[in-house]
């Protein structure tokens, strides 16, 4: 019989301290019937010019992606348990980042049946890379299936999605863009055996070395009825991984790590399905029927010789930066002394 999937566990450390948008739906004027014809296509054509200058307004706010310090990719810390946040969302004026929802577990890494493992609740604080305050668990995929007695295996087994609203003084410090990469272009992929993928990840285990976050691979099919995509990587992704960001081929939102496989391929991971995961949040989470994605605003670019140059030299620096004042060691030994610990 398979062993079960892991959760990626949080990677706990030591101390224990621990506007652009997708498709999604579009607010709609209502319309007097009673007028005529060509009142109705000017109140629509209003609504729809409305709508449109309302998503430059929401993507002028972003930070440049040089400069901001809140992207996908930040880690992010929740009761001490630390995880990968992955795409940029907003709802109205909420601005949310995506981790998985078994970060905020109260159980233990084998624990995987969202409509039964413990949680913690919304509203619990999360502290974000590169924000000045911590931002809050808007919604959690497991908190709300456990609610509403959710009875599809499948949702429960692989619907591991959680969304942390960034404080609004943090607003001004958002890109999301995801890094090396660029994108996301768009919500949901399907995806063949052989795909190409690429992620991003922040776990500790890397001890901070920026070179070592890419990650690119394949695509190994679809399973759970869709809501679950295997993929192979290098590296493969780690414990404090969990919830990164997953682009298609073509740079769209796939999806967010959730497990480590052992069978029937060693080091494989599951890639909740991040469209039906949305879709869910949607149609079932406490004021989220708005939510949307936040589209990059760099380019998708798989392989652009002249920014991977780029991106790997400054990577470089800041990681012979960190090797010479000491960081990395420091990371490590505290990695190593929460393994031991």
């Amino acid at each position: 019989m398979p062993a079960p999937p892991l959760r990626h566990r949080r990677d706990r450390h030591p101390d224990g301290t621990r506007r652009t948008t997708d498709d999604g739906p579009a607010a709609r004027r209502p319309v007097d019937v009673r007028r005529a014809p060509v009142v109705r296509r000017i109140s629509s054509t209003v609504a729809a010019v409305a709508l449109l200058l309302a998503v430059p307004s929401a993507a002028s706010a972003w930070a440049p992606a040089d400069s901001a310090t809140i992207r996908p990719g930040s880690e992010t810390r929740t009761d001490g348990g630390q995880c990968t946040a992955n795409f940029v969302f907003v709802d109205g004026d909420d601005v949310l980042i995506g981790q998985s929802a078994h970060c905020a577990t109260t159980g233990d890494a084998t624990d995987t049946d969202g409509c039964e493992a413990g949680s913690l609740p919304v509203g619990t604080p999360v502290t974000i890379e590169g924000a000045t305050r911590p931002g809050r668990i808007a919604y959690s995929s497991w908190v709300t299936m456990q609610a509403r007695g959710e009875q599809d295996p499948d949702a429960c087994a692989f619907n591991d999605f959680a969304l942390v609203r960034i404080d609004p003084a943090d607003h001004g410090r958002v890109n999301p863009s995801v890094p090396y990469w660029g994108g996301p272009t768009g919500l949901g992929a399907d995806t063949a055996t052989g795909d190409p993928v690429h992620s991003y990840g922040a776990s500790s285990l890397r001890v901070g070395l920026e070179l070592l976050k890419p990650k690119a691979g394949i695509a190994l099919g679809q399973t759970g009825g869709g809501w679950s995509h295997p993929v192979l990587t290098v590296t493969p992704g780690l414990p404090g991984d969990s919830g990164s960001a997953v682009l298609s081929r073509d740079g769209r939102a796939l999806g967010t790590l959730s497990t480590l496989s052992l069978l029937p391929l060693p080091a494989t991971n599951g890639i909740g399905d991040l469209r039906r995961e949305v879709e869910y949040a949607r149609a079932h989470g406490a004021g989220m029927a708005g939510l949307r994605l936040a589209t990059g605003t760099e380019p998708f670019a798989a392989v652009d010789a002249a920014r991977a140059g780029r991106e790997l030299g400054a990577r470089l620096q800041r990681d012979v930066a960190a090797i010479l004042d000491g960081t990395t060691v420091r990371r490590l030994l505290g990695t190593l002394s929460g393994l031991v610990g």
